[in-house]
């Protein structure tokens, strides 16, 4: 395990790419068997053709999403000084809250802010970042692309993958079990997220927050993160309220909403998925997730659910991790 650890901190950069184009390529094979199941439509299409139109959808998904930063990302440095003044007025009320004496202002802070951050090395770090991230979702559609290209050999490979016949049959059961499940997984988690989005929006534009649809989108990406996800998609829209509005009824109205809508789905849509579909315990998804954060960071976040609920499955095929497989399982039933 020590081992295993030490390869996957080390080969982060190889093995994240890796893990998300098998996550795209099973949203893609998703997406093709949903529209295969439409009426009329799904008749008549060839899966060539349902795989161009789910990478397509998927593509267009991401512009919108660029789109949505790249116009707020000009609308907010054109508010940028009326947010200041908004801010600077919430601080100010927050240390005569807290009874500091020498009141702050901008000037005061910039020199307590600057004297605690390197701003050339944050600037720089952001810039890498960025780059980064666009090289990694280049990587990771050229790792989905193979993949889906090489999938019609799955079945072949599996044949010629030993000459034991039983050893054959429990490794195509072992991988037909992780596509139905991840499968699963992912076309709900995918639902819930879409529909929490929703119902986040109307929340954020019936209260007049400013970049309603970028923070929906948000929290529909943070749900797919257990736990942490649910108090970041509410912590980002509230900051924006707080910086906004000076009505403290308008941001407890945003918070309460949308602290009431996280729990909500928490508490009663969520386990149904974590349950029905990867029968996983809440602490070992809480494990798992501390533990993928800190080999792969905010990848590891988000891939923690399914590379946890695909060992579950492969220790419950074999005598000496069968334990493993119970005690990482929701009620102890494999």
């Amino acid at each position: 395990m020590l081992i295993a650890g030490w390869v996957l901190y080390i080969g982060k950069d190889v093995f994240v790419p890796v893990f998300f184009g098998l996550v795209v390529v099973y949203v893609i094979v998703g997406l093709a068997q949903a529209m295969h199941r439409m009426p009329y439509l799904g008749c008549v299409l060839p899966l060539q053709v349902r795989y161009v139109l789910s990478v397509l959808l998927i593509t267009l998904s991401l512009l919108v999403v660029v789109y949505l930063f790249v116009i707020n990302k000009d609308r907010f440095l054109a508010l940028a000084p009326q947010y200041q003044q908004s801010l600077l007025a919430a601080i100010q009320r927050l240390a005569v809250f807290l009874r500091i004496e020498t009141e702050p202002t901008w000037t005061t802070l910039r020199q307590e802010l600057f004297a605690q951050i390197n701003i050339q090395r944050v600037l720089g770090s952001m810039l890498a970042s960025v780059s980064s991230i666009i090289v990694s979702v280049m990587v990771v559609f050229l790792y989905a692309t193979f993949l889906l290209v090489e999938r019609r050999f799955f079945p072949q490979k599996m044949e010629n993958i030993s000459s034991d016949a039983s050893r054959v049959a429990q490794i195509r059961a072992i991988t037909s079990d992780i596509n139905k499940r991840i499968g699963a997984y992912l076309a709900l988690k995918t639902f819930i997220s879409l529909f929490l989005g929703a119902i986040s929006w109307v929340i954020m534009a019936f209260a007049g927050l400013e970049f309603a649809a970028f923070w929906a989108v948000l929290i529909a990406f943070l749900n797919y993160v257990p736990y942490i996800g649910s108090f970041l998609g509410v912590f980002f829209p509230v900051i924006m309220a707080i910086i906004q509005f000076e009505d403290a009824s308008v941001i407890l109205s945003v918070l309460l909403a949308l602290v009431l809508v996280q729990f909500l789905i928490g508490n009663f849509l969520d386990p149904y998925v974590m349950g029905n579909s990867l029968n996983l315990s809440p602490f070992a998804i809480l494990v798992s997730l501390a533990i993928w954060s800190e080999l792969w960071g905010i990848a590891g976040a988000f891939l923690a659910v399914p590379i946890t609920a695909v060992l579950a499955i492969i220790f419950s095929e074999f005598l000496s991790t069968r334990p493993i497989a119970v005690l990482l399982s929701r009620n102890g039933r494999l």
